[in-house]
């Protein structure tokens, strides 16, 4: 092939190049303007806080029902708290445990409570509108109540206590003669007041009322 033929294959080849890159439409990348970035800026600022609010809706959202109130037992021997169903249609907490709970302090022996004790608990709590009984005594070992006996405290010789028929309360925040009105008006059993140390008595046996110190 001489020089000039090489010439023209070249020249043709450039053409077509020419040809081909001519055929393809320019992309041009312009920055965008303040007015443009103002305004997505805007946006994100006004979708931020919608957003916050449909995380916060999903994340709060309740799960279940709600846990019922409870009223709280508190021993004030032991130091123990025994929390029972504030629903009067909830059952209570099984005889073992409410035996256990209302053992005589002194030698730390259970016996079997009368049931009528644990409902008569929650219903003066629910009347007085409280959340916290605590329990001066429950259950009382006959050898622990002869031993007060012979101490002169005003103990019954054949007090319902050492029967497990019996309970003294007070209810924080209540006044102990309002206590003592109430619990007459279930004639239950007896109740005694005992004003100065702040507490009435109760108990399933027979209906009778008296005062003590």
């Amino acid at each position: 092939m001489t020089r000039a033929q090489i010439g023209l294959v070249v020249s043709a080849y450039v053409m077509v190049a020419a040809g081909v890159a001519a055929a393809q439409p320019a992309v041009v990348v312009t920055p965008a303007s303040k007015k443009t970035e103002y305004l997505a800026a805007k946006q994100l600022a006004a979708a931020a806080p919608a957003a916050a609010k449909a995380k916060a809706k999903v994340s709060t959202r309740k799960i279940g029902k709600p846990a019922p109130p409870v009223i709280s037992l508190y021993n004030t021997w032991t130091h123990e708290w025994l929390a029972i169903d504030a629903d009067v249609r909830a059952s209570l907490p099984a005889d073992a445990t409410v035996d256990r709970f209302l053992r005589c302090h002194f030698t730390n022996e259970p016996t079997g409570m009368d049931d009528k004790l644990a409902r008569t608990l929650r219903e003066a709590a629910r009347h007085f509108g409280r959340d916290r009984i605590d329990i001066v005594s429950g259950f009382r070992a006959p050898k622990y109540n002869l031993m007060l006996r012979k101490k002169g405290r005003e103990v019954a010789r054949d007090s319902q206590h050492t029967h497990g028929n019996a309970v003294d309360f007070r209810i924080p925040g209540i006044d102990v003669k309002s206590l003592e009105a109430w619990a007459k008006g279930l004639r239950l059993g007896g109740v005694g007041l005992y004003l100065d140390s702040g507490f009435i008595h109760v108990d399933t046996g027979r209906v009778r009322y008296w005062n003590g110190t």
